[in-house]
Order: C-alpha cells, then structure tokens, then sequence
C-alpha cells in the first residue's frame, strides 16, 4: 500500500505529492510549523491526509514545546492549533482532527495529567487516527463496492485514494475493494486542472495497482459519458453540509451535471469526519482560493499572458439533487440526506 503520510520520532514523514509522478520523495517535516507548511503548500492534500496531518502536527507541537508551566504550555498548544487550523479552509477534516487533539487535551488536564503524559496520549491519538482511517477506507471500500457492476467503466475527478488518506483511498478504495471481490473495472481519470491531481496522482495509483487507467482532460469528461462509455462516477469530498451537498474539488459540480444529464449514477465516498452536521447547506461552505500561478503555470513554465486576472477556486460545491448516493464507512447514505447522514453519524 501507497505510504502517504507516518510518524516516525524525527517528525512527520509524507510523500511530496508535487512531485509524483516523475519524483518519489519522503521529506521529514521536523516542526509543527513545517507541517503547517506541508498541508498549505499541498505537499499532503486530501481532507482524510489533511486531518491525520493535522494531528501529527499538533502531537508534534505538543511534544516539543520546551516547557513544564501548564499556563505556558496551555497557551503553546493553543497556538499550535490555530496555526495548522489556519492552513486549508474548506477540508473538514483539518477541524474535526484539530477539535479532536483539543478534547482530549481538555481531558486529560481536568485527570490533573503530567505534561509528559499529555504528550504521549497526543501522540498516540494522532496514530490511533492514522489507523482508523486506513479501517474506515477499507470498510468504505466494501460498501461501496457493491454499486459497481462487474466490467463496469468508472469515472472519477481529482485524487481521492491512497494519497488523499492515510492509505486506501475513499473513491479509489470502492475502485480497489470491487477489483478485490474480483470484479473488472476500468477508470476514467479527469486531468483535474490546475493542479492535476487526476493526471500526477490517480493514474500513477493506478497504474502502480495494475487497474486499467485512461487518462483525459477535464473537458473531455461529457463526451465520453453521452458516448456510453461511463458507467458510473465515484468522487471523493472536502466536506458534506447536512443536507448532501458535497464541496469537493473544482469541475466536480460540472461533473455531476453532465452525469445527471446522461442518465449516470453520480456517487460520492468520503468518512463520517467529512460531514459537517453543523451547516444546513454548501452555500454555508467556504471555498478556498489559491494563488494565481497554479493556473497560469505548470512546472515553472508561464502558459498565460503577463498580468492577466485569474480566477482560481480550489473547490465547489455539488448540490444534494445530483448525487445518488454517499458511501461512509457505516454505510450508504440516500435522499432524503438531512435524515441518513444524521442516522449513520449517530
């Protein structure tokens, strides 16, 4: 399996996604500072990533905060939480982890515990949630494997699978769990500008997994459903609102309409600690802008005027109408979403 992120005594260890495919490269990122870095420069991107990330980060803080005064380190550990929590705005799963460590912190100083002790219980939350989510991907894999006929052709946008979690993937792990139970399946893989996480990152998975990919751009996606060459969709996502609509990456949305319009089934795979139960709707989600020269370059190389406006949103939001169904690791979620999202969350 794909070794995304890990803990390892020097600090963090991940694999830079800038550089796949051409580049396999595990840099140690040795503060919490550094893997603030790591999650805003998307060396490591996927809400699943993003969380496990997140925590290591503060675990990582926590530990090395050179003090024994509780005040002091009690405003340390606060600190260290609002800066990995300002990194990347619209992946819930930064939150959820942060909220997570926070709690459990909240804990264990109401046990009256030593400082050493809190930053070994920090520690091993953040592994505890490495593990847990690998156990939700594979149990997200099996469910949602049973929506994907044998020989069927499966589209998908962006990068949801191993690299996008702490290993397995969410919709590259339905892809893997129903080639597992022996079915065949092929994928359709967007391109996913600007950041091309479908050309660099989902069919170097792939193809590193021997499952047939065909890559194409992201403008190619309808012609080749209208074609009848798409027999379903399975995307991941940054965050759910209550109600099912997902903010996944940027074209998702396009994706989805096109799917609607052609008769085929539009799934969504992402955990339980993607739902956010606290917003009625995706017009309550904010969406991240990146910086310019995503768009207007590609490897250094200049591919737009000068000076010219850009627009680049990292993310948009599907509204619930075009999604069939969302798979978690508790099941399958279907309309009405405010009430199935609410059952399986419980």
């Amino acid at each position: 399996m794909i070794k995304t992120l890990e803990w390892t005594e020097e600090g963090v260890l991940m694999i830079d996604q800038r550089l796949l495919p051409t580049e396999e490269v595990y840099p140690v990122f040795r503060t919490y500072e550094e893997v603030a870095y790591a999650i805003k420069e998307m060396v490591v991107r996927g809400a699943p990533a993003i969380g496990v990330a997140a925590a290591m980060g503060v675990a990582l803080g926590a530990r090395d905060t050179q003090t024994y005064d509780p005040t002091d380190f009690d405003k340390a550990f606060d600190h260290i939480c609002q800066v990995i929590g300002s990194t990347r705005p619209t992946a819930v799963n930064l939150f959820w982890a942060i909220e997570r460590m926070r709690t459990l912190y909240a804990n264990l100083k109401s046990q009256n515990a030593s400082l050493n002790e809190i930053r070994q219980r920090l520690i091993a939350e953040s592994q505890q949630m490495h593990t847990e989510d690998i156990e939700a991907n594979r149990s997200m894999g099996r469910f949602g494997a049973e929506l994907i006929p044998d020989g069927a052709t499966v589209l998908t946008h962006c990068n949801a699978g191993a690299l996008a979690t702490a290993g397995y993937g969410t919709a590259l792990g339905v892809i893997r769990a129903a080639v597992e139970a022996g079915k065949k399946v092929a994928v359709f893989a967007d391109e996913t500008r600007p950041f091309l996480q479908g050309a660099r990152l989902t069919a170097w998975e792939l193809h590193k997994d021997n499952i047939p990919v065909t890559l194409i751009t992201d403008n190619m996606a309808g012609h080749f459903m209208k074609a009848g060459k798409i027999d379903c969709i399975v995307v991941g996502a940054d965050r759910i609102a209550s109600n099912g609509d997902v903010a996944n990456k940027i074209g998702t949305y396009s994706v989805a309409v096109l799917a609607k319009e052609n008769n085929i089934p539009f799934y969504v795979a992402a955990p339980i600690s993607t739902l956010d139960l606290n917003i009625a709707s995706g017009e309550q989600i904010p969406i991240e802008e990146r910086v310019t020269t995503e768009v207007t370059h590609v490897k250094g190389a200049q591919l737009a005027p000068a000076g010219i406006n850009v627009a680049n949103p990292a993310f948009d939001v599907t509204p619930n109408r075009y999604v069939v169904a969302i798979i978690t690791e508790r099941g399958i979620a279907r309309p009405p979403y405010t009430e199935s999202l609410r059952r399986l969350a419980e």
